[in-house]
């Protein structure tokens, strides 16, 4: 083994607790002085809050300085470089522009929805076919991390970012100019591949930059963006494509926000990646931050690296909150999103425009539902940590995501009953009434069940989001395919008790399992890793 690298803490060797990153199923283990932190995979180390007081007198000093206390969870390194110890005006424009970027995933699978039947007049295809441009990317966005997030590991998130954005605006473009349904096809598939990584790192730039205790808050500034991209797109480019009488517009407009995000990103989306640990960090501040392209951690690429999110699917503290916020989404979110114009267009024969007014209740719930899952999570489990004058387990903040799928079950049956008893030609309000609880539903349970896995694994918070946007997005993507045989064989008014029967059954059954037993599960995992 070589030497290890220079490392502050060696010292005065003090047996500090280091969780070492569990990017390929290592445990936590103690290191005496994170001497021999060559032999981790990731070499990201987490130095547990309990420790803190064994750390070098300088490195508290700078604590001290910086935060005015010692008592932070996790404990940040010993320098400007380490994303806990920015400012908070930093951490929240990087956040903006990571969650802007996750929002451009979902943003770009969805802008074209309101345009399907001008699409489909343009190259000649059915309106089926037209809708395939959107399941398209709705699985690409689901299996492509499993390529970036290994490179985001090992070269840091911000290089990934910044490639993701150029070639996304180059393949809007050729989206913009494809002469048929083929070439635009791949093209689309180009942009959902290169659009994709923020989508699902985010988890790991927040828990790269904000302390435990705010995590839930700034999560749920990512989640509800991702599921803002949804909505948003066809409700603003429904104006697009009715007032231009040209849909391509959509695409140049998509290449020319890729464009603003890079100019963006450049001076104010610095690196969060940060090894505390067993490296040497010789480099200025801003050099780390924003001008190293190069390796982060030194480790070598793995061929098992680019499946080991999916070991989450025999962790049921993770696999569970993925499958039952999956279908969540699902149906209160694709169903909805995707069948909507279909189902509009057909009764209410809506234009473009219409329709994406439609989706204002999406986005109305969304936002309404993020207070309760987000802010009003972290205050939830700050009240009992106060009360029991102890750490809180993380099953705790399960109880609030029970609303959640009440919420979404509601919001459901009043939007396809009422849809289905609607008149012919005479539009009412009271489906977007239900799209709108729906959402609200929708949301509280992604941040809640997303905070909850990456409490439960921390130091694997890139592979959490990574294993629960596949899950999300692979379900997503066939949910279209059955969605309208189901509405043709058992109507769509009847179809709300299938999907009530679903919900219940695959997320609301094992998420009352998991808060009963998550915390022995997660235990039984940790004997097994050590």
């Amino acid at each position: 083994m070589a030497n290890p690298a220079p490392n502050t803490m060696d010292t005065e060797k003090p047996e500090i607790i280091y969780s070492v990153s569990n990017e390929s199923g290592d445990a936590p283990r103690k290191d005496a002085g994170a001497g021999d932190l060559e032999a981790s995979t990731t070499r990201a180390t987490y130095i547990n809050s309990y420790a803190a007081q064994h750390l070098p007198a300088d490195h508290q000093k700078y604590l001290l300085e910086r935060h005015g206390t010692l008592d932070l969870d996790p404990v940040p390194g010993h320098g400007d470089a380490d994303p806990y110890n920015w400012t908070e005006w930093k951490k929240t424009i990087n956040l903006i522009l990571v969650a802007f970027h996750a929002m451009m995933a979902t943003f770009t699978a969805a802008s074209i929805i309101p345009a399907y039947e001008d699409i489909a007049t343009d190259l000649n295809v059915s309106l089926q076919q037209t809708s395939y441009l959107t399941s398209l990317q709705i699985a690409i966005l689901g299996v492509a991390p499993l390529f970036w997030k290994p490179f985001s590991t090992r070269f840091g998130r911000r290089p990934v970012f910044l490639i993701s954005l150029i070639c996304s605006l180059v393949g809007n473009i050729g989206c913009a100019k494809s002469p048929s349904y083929t070439s635009m096809a791949v093209c689309r598939a180009i942009v959902a591949f290169f659009i994709s990584p923020a989508a699902a790192v985010g988890s790991a730039v927040v828990a790269e930059s904000f302390f435990k205790k705010d995590r839930a808050r700034f999560m749920g500034v990512w989640t509800l963006m991702v599921t803002l991209g949804v909505p948003i797109a066809p409700f603003l480019f429904g104006f697009v494509a009715f007032h231009t009488g040209q849909y391509r517009w959509i695409y140049w407009i998509l290449a020319m926000i890729n464009g603003g995000q890079l100019l963006f990103y450049i001076p104010f989306g610095p690196e969060t990646r940060y090894i505390r640990s067993g490296v040497a960090h010789e480099s200025s501040d801003f050099k780390q931050e924003y001008l190293h392209f190069g390796r982060i951690d030194p480790q070598p690429l793995r061929w098992i690296d680019f499946v080991y999110p999916l070991v989450f699917f025999v962790r049921p503290n993770v696999f569970i909150p993925a499958a039952a916020y999956a279908m969540i989404f699902c149906l209160a979110g694709v169903l909805i999103t995707v069948e909507l114009p279909q189902l509009f267009a057909e009764k209410f024969a809506f234009n473009p425009q219409q329709l994406g007014l439609q989706f204002l209740g999406v986005i109305i719930g969304s936002i309404i539902g993020e207070q309760l899952g987000g802010f009003l999570s972290d205050r939830w489990m700050a009240r009992r940590q106060t009360k029991t004058n102890s750490r809180t387990e993380p099953e705790y903040r399960l109880w609030l995501s029970y609303s959640g799928f009440i919420l979404a079950i509601v919001g459901l049956v009043v939007f396809l009953v009422q849809t289905a008893h609607a008149p012919e030609h005479h539009w009412n309000i009271t489906p977007v009434v239900g799209i709108a609880i729906a959402s609200a539903g929708n949301q509280i349970v992604t941040t809640i069940l997303i905070t909850y896995s990456v409490d439960c694994y921390p130091q694997d918070a890139a592979s959490v989001g990574v294993f629960i946007t596949f899950v999300r997005q692979i379900w997503s993507f066939i949910g279209p395919f059955w969605f309208p045989p189901m509405f043709e064989n058992v109507g769509v008014a009847q179809s709300a008790g299938v999907c009530a029967a679903l919900m219940i059954g695959v997320s609301i059954l094992p998420t009352i399992a998991l808060q009963m037993k998550g915390h022995v599960w997660r235990r039984k995992g940790e004997s097994q890793m050590n």
